[in-house]
């Protein structure tokens, strides 16, 4: 016998309570056992929520720890290279780990079993190519730079390049298993098994009488996110080449590229625009405030998972309906704006009454963080209101529109932080970041009704218009 919270409500609760509430449990066991679209799409944004829960927390307690162990100067050099290199290392994908979201699932309703047969290989093997040519340029640009770079940037930076090619693989091989609604082994891995991994490494380090510095914590990270790769690399393909009968392989490079270098353009742009304001700080301050800003947006990150948990569960389901179903589109991807923002609004809430005592914990005057996180908080939120924009323009093949909507806002961002950050500090690049969080929120949410037609808000009611 299934559960049911709607069943369940109305044996146990008293009549008016259950009948009130009758409306949310239906749309609880809707989301929980249908076997359609919307239901599965609800399952894996499910998933990917819990899963974000567990790993923001795990995340929160390594990096507290990890502030303790070391102290705010060696924790700030590390947050600003591992930073770095986990943008690095994601661009180096040029849009792949976000383009066979939308492929494979296409060839496997189409039928076109020699396509999908290459873009699951032919992937990884460019991903791999590019990431490690990346990483080589990117060694020989700090060796070359090491004159100009404070010191203590130089080794954690050199060190930091030996992963790039690995967290490149791992992102691509997440997507692969989001393309296949695999939501254990897209999300685990990255989430969970990866910052366990870091925290337990350093710690073993420590333990076993190597410094706390920077080097160590880089070194402690690249282990960590090797042993995970491997991880995948040893599961995900061989899952997924299962699920297709042998044959020939057909590898449309060109065309791939094509769709992939718009996506990598708005996967770059998106990298950039949510580091922007860790990367600027680093730039114009010392160590020490990078890591009280980082430590703020650590705690932020407990809201923002929210939002990259829907995105983990939409993304295959609005390439499925932009094909063809237009309504289906329209109807799900204004439900998924609720999905976004009601729950982000009160992990808002949680953050800005808890945010206080949490940031205490990373050791003394990481408290100066916390009045920046009522102005972020509340960008976030407002980001929130229109929901994985962003996903379902790239989804439905507006990739290069989007693009130029995060160029333009990551833009602004560098422009105010720049503007900023020199006279009023960590404010400035608070500041900055809202105000690009706003713009970009406004502008995706325009692209979204000019070329879909489709109301992207969570307090309009869903409708349409006819687009020019």
């Amino acid at each position: 016998m299934r559960f049911s919270a709607a069943t369940t409500a109305e044996r146990l609760l008293p009549g008016p309570i259950a009948t009130r509430a009758m409306p949310a449990l239906r749309r609880i066991d809707a989301a929980l056992f249908s076997t359609d679209e919307r239901g599965e799409a609800g399952r894996m944004s499910l998933f990917a929520f819990a899963v974000r829960i567990v790993s923001a927390a795990i995340a929160f307690v390594s990096q507290v720890l990890l502030a303790r162990w070391m102290g705010s100067f060696e924790y700030g050099i590390f947050v600003l290279v591992w930073v770095a290199m986990v943008i690095a290392g994601s661009l180096s994908c040029l849009g792949f780990h976000t383009s066979v979201i939308r492929f494979i699932p296409e060839y496997r309703e189409k039928g076109m079993f020699a396509e999908l047969r290459g873009i699951l290989r032919a992937s990884r093997m460019l991903v791999l190519f590019a990431s490690t040519a990346i990483a080589a340029l990117g060694a020989a640009g700090v060796w070359l730079a090491s004159a100009t770079i404070e010191p203590y940037y130089v080794a954690p930076f050199f060190l930091g390049m030996s992963c790039l090619p690995m967290i490149a693989l791992s992102d691509l091989l997440q997507g692969q298993a989001r393309a296949n609604s695999w939501a254990y082994s897209a999300l685990l891995p990255a989430y969970i098994i990866r910052p366990v991994l870091i925290l337990a490494f350093m710690a073993a380090a420590l333990a076993s009488g190597l410094p706390a510095t920077a080097e160590t914590a880089v070194l402690a990270s690249i282990a960590a996110t090797y042993a995970t790769t491997l991880g995948q690399l040893v599961s995900i393909p061989a899952r997924a080449e299962r699920r297709v009968a042998p044959g020939p392989r057909t590898v449309r490079l060109g065309y791939w590229l094509k769709i992939s270098l718009p996506i990598f353009l708005v996967e770059s742009f998106f990298f950039l625009l949510t580091n922007a304001d860790v990367l600027m700080v680093g730039f114009y301050m010392d160590p020490d405030r990078v890591a009280v800003y980082f430590a703020a947006v650590k705690t932020l990150a407990l809201v923002h998972f929210v939002y990259f948990a829907v995105k983990a569960g939409v993304a295959q389901r609005y390439a499925r309906f932009a094909h063809g179903e237009p309504d289906k589109l329209a109807a799900f991807a204004h439900e998924t704006v609720s999905w976004t923002f009601w729950p982000s609004l009160l992990m808002g809430v949680a953050v800005l009454i808890l945010g206080e005592p949490l940031l205490m914990l990373f050791g003394p005057g990481f408290d100066a963080g916390y009045p920046l996180l009522f102005l972020l908080v509340a960008a976030v939120v407002a980001r929130s209101a229109v929901g994985p924009c962003e996903s379902l323009l790239t989804m439905s093949g507006n990739q290069n529109v989007c693009a130029l909507v995060y160029a333009m806002t990551l833009a602004l961002n560098i422009a105010i932080n720049v503007a900023l950050i020199p006279s009023l500090g960590l404010w400035g690049a608070a500041i900055a970041t809202s105000a690009a969080m706003i713009f970009e929120a406004s502008a995706l949410a325009f692209t979204v009704w000019r070329r879909l037609g489709i109301v992207m808000l969570v307090f309009v009611p869903m409708r349409g218009r006819e687009v020019a």
